[in-house]
């Protein structure tokens, strides 16, 4: 049984997929009373999160001769259970045929070695043997498995703090995805309309309201320096204003002269929070 795989990691859960490629699939004389069922099976070790487990497909000698996949447990998970979910579905290796809805069993607990989820049908032999991509003249087949465990929730670390300003910066350095150019003093500033107006009545009046800027991509700032429009971007983005925490004697004069010209900005545009940055 070949396979592949893919791994994806969210901060909740854990998933790998796999492609489980079997050819010359046999399927077994139910009336063998020689053969024990429940040991024939196709198998292949895999590693999620750090815990290894089985992916069992059993041919299955059911009057149905139903294709059963189930999960195995090969490590020991301690105190703490491992909480997991098998989802399957049959596919096509060519990418020709879109594959059926994926199956997902009921969500399992384990903690010791062997233990095994309940089995999950992919599907009949009678069912398959309709479908485009199940070779009927060899038996083979490709089942497409994932393996989702789900992490404890109070065991991840969270942030002491929010990054949104921090990202809210870095999307106005970017300028990705800006729908609005300002013009002041010769220089351009790309910013976003959407950010610009929760921050302030002005902007969310100008772009969203009646005014003449409602649906201008370009707006000139007039009776502003360049460098003040820009440290009142940055306030309303990051809610800080870097230009502000000055320690050298050097720039207490600049830093006064721009904390002055924020203000008449703060109250131009309606920005409260903006008068009590560094007692401006």
């Amino acid at each position: 049984m070949d396979l592949t795989l893919t791994s994806t990691h969210p901060s909740y859960v854990a998933r790998s997929t796999h492609l489980l490629n079997i050819s010359s699939y046999i399927l077994l004389p139910c009336t063998d009373s020689k053969v024990d069922q429940s040991k024939v099976h196709y198998k292949s070790s895999v590693e999620v999160d750090g815990y290894e487990c089985d992916i069992r497909l059993y041919p299955g000698c059911s009057p149905w001769y139903q294709v059963e996949l189930q999960l195995v447990f090969l490590g020991e998970a301690g105190a703490n259970k491992v909480t997991s979910a098998l989802s399957c579905r049959m596919v096509d290796p060519s990418g020709r045929f879109e594959p059926p809805e994926e199956k997902t069993s009921e969500t399992t607990s384990f903690q010791h070695p062997s233990d095994s989820s309940q089995p999950l049908v992919v599907v009949s032999i009678f069912e398959a043997i309709d479908l485009p991509y199940f070779d009927s003249g060899s038996y083979s087949l490709t089942v497409e498995c994932t393996v989702t465990v789900f992490r404890d929730l109070k065991a991840i670390p969270v942030p002491s703090s929010s990054s949104l300003h921090q990202h809210l910066g870095e999307l106005l350095a970017s300028q990705a995805g800006s729908d609005v150019t300002f013009t002041v003093s010769g220089e351009s500033f790309p910013a976003h309309k959407n950010v610009l107006a929760v921050s302030s009545p002005v902007f969310m009046a100008e772009f969203f309201g009646e005014m003449q800027e409602k649906s201008s991509g370009r707006v000139e700032i007039q009776k502003m320096e360049a460098p003040v429009f820009g440290a009142m971007l940055r306030f309303i983005y990051t809610d800080a204003v870097p230009e502000l925490d000055g320690k050298q004697e050097a720039a207490a004069a600049a830093t006064t002269t721009l904390a002055q010209h924020l203000l008449v900005a703060a109250d131009r545009y309606g920005l409260d929070r903006l008068k009590l940055q560094g007692d401006v």
